[in-house]
Formats: C-alpha cells, sequence, structure tokens
C-alpha cells in the first residue's frame, strides 16, 4: 500500500469515528505540531497549551480574520476541540501522550471570541 492510500484510509477512519471534524481539522492540528517542533532547539514533549497556542498563531497567519470561521467551519469552536482532534489521533496511533497527559489539559486554555475577535491585530502582521 502506498503512503497515499494509507493517509487517506487513516483520514476516512478519522472522520468516521470522529464525524464532528472535517479532515482538514486533523491534518492541521498535525501542520501545528508539526511547527512547534521545528522550532524547538531539541525535541521534548508539546504541552496541549503550547498546541493550542499553535494552532491559533498558525491559523490567524493563513486565515487572517477568518480565522475563528474557518475552524468552527472544521468543528473547532474552543480550545477543547484542539483535545479531541488530539486524542483523535492518539487513538488512531498517529500521536502518543506522555504519562500524566489529559483532555483537560486543552480545556479553556483560551476564549476563541477573545483571541480571535476583540484581541485579533488588526494592522499587524502575524508570523
Amino acid at each position: 500500500m502506498n503512503e497515499m492510500k494509507f493517509a487517506e484510509e487513516i483520514l476516512d477512519q478519522l472522520q468516521e469515528q470522529n464525524p464532528r471534524y472535517h479532515e482538514r481539522a486533523f491534518l492541521f492540528t498535525l501542520s501545528a505540531l508539526q511547527s512547534v517542533m521545528k522550532g524547538l532547539v531539541e525535541p521534548r514533549h508539546i504541552s496541549g497549551s503550547e498546541l493550542v497556542h499553535e494552532v491559533r498563531r498558525q491559523a490567524m497567519h493563513q486565515f487572517g480574520p477568518m480565522a475563528r470561521t474557518v475552524l468552527g467551519h472544521w468543528g473547532i469552536h474552543e480550545t477543547a476541540d484542539v483535545g479531541e482532534v488530539v486524542y483523535a489521533l492518539v487513538e488512531c496511533g498517529i500521536l502518543v501522550t506522555a504519562e500524566g497527559d489529559t483532555r483537560e489539559d486543552f480545556i479553556g486554555v483560551f476564549d476563541f471570541e477573545e483571541a480571535f475577535v476583540r484581541d485579533y491585530p488588526w494592522g499587524a502582521s502575524i508570523t
């Protein structure tokens, strides 16, 4: 089986088991994780909070003022949703957790209304 076919089957499985999330939610979360890892001097465990903040940063960078709308279209309406996406990836065998990691690590990291609307850096470039 080639890698593309395998990836499609994994995405199909993720969507079947987690229908409230669009396949892009899984891919975007993995991309944010890769971005955090790439920025580390040495590999280490990434916290739920670190990942959620990178999802926000990447969404604002890629989608600007539409970031919250795009994430919402994918089923991500709050930071806890990022945790659900991560744990779906864990259950599928794509990611692993460290001892002590929980879904609760993702709950209430920030408020989407505040982070994407009230505190949106109008006129500033998001990097």
